[in-house]
């Protein structure tokens, strides 16, 4: 008897079969989730009876959940964050967690980037008013030449500060991870968080939500920031503080922002929505062909490992 999958997550395989392949390939058979139904824990116990593996995305598993899911062997995320996924109820239960590092950090650097030059140029608005037969100029600033601060420089953070480079952009950036000589390798020079606030003309998040980050950017923090000065955010939404943020956004002592991530998805009830000085998309960071494919990928060949040799290729906890 084969060992079964789940696919708890829309974009598997959405844009290529070869993430389906490699399961396949594998001698591995595949359950996919009706992802239009609420994810909750009664059904995702449901879903799991009988499953070795699972394939997620954004779907809470709870300590519940794994004590119910006895045959449960691995659990590779769709993508990168963990901070919806108890490590700690896994690891008691004998779930080994992956995800899948660099595999889409392309198209999140694109989309932050895009964001930036969103904000400066005023381009939402912008297209809004040539849509409504309103023609007027709308001034904006350049990135050109001036100075992105990273939060973080991992896969994300470093595709940021090559892409920053073409416009010949000052980068700074704060990792406790990253030494001084390993950024300067790669033309960023590390700075405090605070100095990173306090000198960049626009700031950008790429780290995870942990307990050590979970409203890293908050009032005092976006207090630090000029004035002129941008904040983009499509890591983790719990990252910043956005009661915090829309107070800054609405006195003028933050120009604007951008967010493709939010504490609460869909955000629909958050006063975000009502300000003008703010680009807001839908968590689509990943969403990329080339980086649907190369997650999917890198989940199956997860999965893959884990179940024939016990130890997945990139593992979590």
């Amino acid at each position: 008897m084969s060992n079964k999958v789940l696919i708890a997550t829309r974009s598997f395989g959405s844009t290529s079969r070869r993430p389906f392949e490699v399961l396949e390939d594998a001698g591995l058979e595949t359950v996919q989730a009706d992802m239009k139904q609420p994810m909750t824990e009664e059904r995702l116990i449901e879903l799991l009876d009988g499953v070795d593996g699972a394939i997620v995305g954004v779907v809470p598993l709870t300590a519940h959940v794994f004590a119910h899911a006895p045959q449960l062997k691995i659990v590779c995320m769709h993508g990168v964050g963990t901070d919806h996924i108890d490590l700690k109820a896994a690891k008691s239960c004998g779930v080994m967690v992956a995800n899948c590092p660099g595999a889409n950090d392309q198209g999140v650097a694109d989309l932050a980037f895009g964001l930036m030059l969103c904000m400066a140029r005023d381009l939402p608005a912008a297209d809004r008013e040539v849509r409504d037969r309103t023609w007027k100029a709308h001034q904006g600033v350049e990135l050109w030449r001036h100075t992105l601060g990273l939060v973080g420089l991992g896969h994300v953070g470093r595709a940021m500060a090559k892409r920053a480079s073409g416009f010949e952009m000052s980068v700074l950036a704060y990792d406790l991870y990253v030494t001084s000589q390993q950024g300067a390798e790669i033309g960023v020079e590390m700075r405090s968080l605070e100095q990173v606030l306090e000198q960049s003309d626009f700031v950008s998040l790429h780290v995870p939500l942990t307990t050590e980050t979970r409203n890293l950017i908050g009032a005092a923090e976006l207090a630090r920031m000029q004035p002129h000065a941008y904040l983009i955010n499509t890591a983790r939404g719990g990252i910043v503080d956005e009661e915090a943020l829309c107070a800054a956004l609405r006195c003028g002592a933050l120009a604007g922002a951008a967010l493709d991530v939010y504490a609460d998805e869909p955000p629909f009830a958050s006063p975000l929505l009502e300000l003008s000085n703010v680009v807001l998309t839908p968590h689509i960071g990943a969403h990329t062909r080339e980086s649907i494919e190369r997650v999917g990928v890198m989940a199956a060949r997860n999965v893959v490992a884990a179940l024939q040799d016990g130890r997945p290729l990139v593992r979590v906890a």
